[in-house]
This record gives structure tokens, C-alpha cells and sequence, in this order.
């Protein structure tokens, strides 16, 4: 839940910064929780690390959204500071031991399903430059976000497949009214947002239109063959 990436340098150039995608997740997962969520009852009062305009669907839903460092997620998860924490995918989450102090893993991360880090530059200092260094940075930054999404793609499966045949841990999806209530928040959350001033309305309307263009292609692409692998 970020900004349209075609919106990002007209943003940045205001403070005279160059933004470059560094480094991409792919899909995140929707969290751990110490308890099973079955309704969106299960939601309210419920203490989850859970930053940004995610953080403000919960917090509609009745949750009690908690911004805390990766550093300290584990003990405040295993101390019941928290009740549940988002971190990213189970390559990253296994690592962080987060399947000691809790054992529900839920999925889809509907707060993140693409989460792309910046390489941000100083534009004076870019444009001073020769233009073969000014190559090599823009495509140490293109290597890298396709490097990073790669490694995830290939070290996710095997990182889930551990954490729950080795650990124990718990696989769900969220229910479907669980999902629905969580999607109609966040349209109203971000749609609200968009308002806040014309270049966010900018922004969003980008979003608008290629949602509407990537659907069409994603229905007789990926979805339509992964529906074909495994009908089930």
C-alpha cells in the first residue's frame, strides 16, 4: 500500500531526490498470531505490529495497530506486548524465530503484496555524473530488485515448508468475510488518503487505471495458468 511507482520521481524531485526500486519482496504474508482468527470478531482488541495505512485497517476493524522495529518484534510477540506481528515472507520470518511465540501463520498479506525498497539519491550529486556512472548506478539498483525478488521467490517455499512440518507451525487463510471486511476497509482507508491533497488524487487515479489494465492481463496470464496447474 505504497505510492504508484510512475508518481515516484515527479514526488521526489520536490526535495531533490531521485528514488530507484532497490529490492522487491514480492506477496508478504498476513501475519503471526497467538490466537486463531475466525471472524473479524477475533480482530478487535487485538495488539498487532502493523505500521502505515495497514496499521489503519486494523485499527477500523477494531485492532490496535503497534509500530515496534524488527528488532524487537520477537520479544515483544513472546512477552504478550503484542498479540500478533506482520514482518514479511517465511525466508525472513523463519530467520527471525517469530514460530517460537506463535504458531497461527496467516496468509494473504493484503497490507503488503509488493513492498519495493528505495535507493534514494541526491539528484545534484546524480546529475554530476558521467553518464556511464550514472548507468551503472541506475542498473546496480535494477540487478538488485530483481535479485532480491528472485531469492525470495526460490527461498520461500522451502522456508514454509519447515516452519510447518519442522516447527509445527499452524498455515491459514484468513476467512472469507475476515478477507472481505479487510478489503472494503482498505478501499475506504486509501480512498480517503487520496483526498488529502491533488497529487495523492493523482496518485491514486494512476493506481485506478492500471489496476483496471493489469486485472484483464493477470486473469488469462498467471492466475489462468496457476488455475490450470491445480484445478483444486
Amino acid at each position: 500500500m505504497g505510492v504508484a511507482w510512475n508518481s515516484g520521481p515527479e514526488l521526489y524531485a520536490r526535495f531533490g531526490l531521485i528514488p530507484f526500486p532497490a529490492g522487491n519482496s514480492g506477496v508478504q504474508m498476513g501475519g503471526w498470531f497467538k490466537k486463531e482468527i475466525k471472524t473479524i470478531r477475533d480482530l478487535a482488541g487485538l495488539k498487532m505490529r502493523i505500521p502505515g495505512l495497514g496499521g489503519e485497517v486494523l485499527k477500523r476493524a477494531g485492532g490496535t495497530p503497534v509500530s515496534l522495529p524488527g528488532g524487537e518484534l520477537f520479544t515483544a510477540l513472546q512477552t504478550g506486548a503484542i498479540d500478533a506481528t506482520e514482518w514479511a515472507a517465511p525466508y525472513n520470518d523463519l530467520a527471525f524465530g517469530l514460530y517460537k511465540a506463535a504458531k497461527y501463520y496467516y496468509y494473504p498479506g493484503f497490507h503488503e503484496p509488493g513492498t519495493t525498497l528505495e535507493a534514494i539519491v541526491n539528484q545534484d550529486a546524480f546529475e554530476a555524473l558521467p553518464p556511464d556512472i550514472q548507468s551503472i548506478v541506475r542498473n546496480a539498483c535494477k540487478v538488485i530488485n530483481q535479485d532480491m525478488l528472485a531469492e525470495q521467490t526460490a527461498r520461500n517455499p522451502g522456508a514454509l515448508k519447515t516452519l510447518v512440518e519442522k516447527h509445527g507451525v499452524l498455515l491459514r487463510a484468513y476467512p472469507e468475510d475476515v478477507i472481505a471486511r479487510l478489503k472494503q476497509l482498505s478501499e475506504e482507508v486509501v480512498a480517503e488518503f487520496a483526498e488529502k491533497d491533488a497529487f495523492s488524487r493523482k496518485v491514486f487515479a494512476s493506481y485506478q487505471r492500471f489496476l483496471r489494465q493489469s486485472k484483464e492481463w493477470s486473469r488469462v496470464s498467471e492466475l489462468a495458468y496457476l488455475q490450470a496447474r491445480d484445478p483444486s
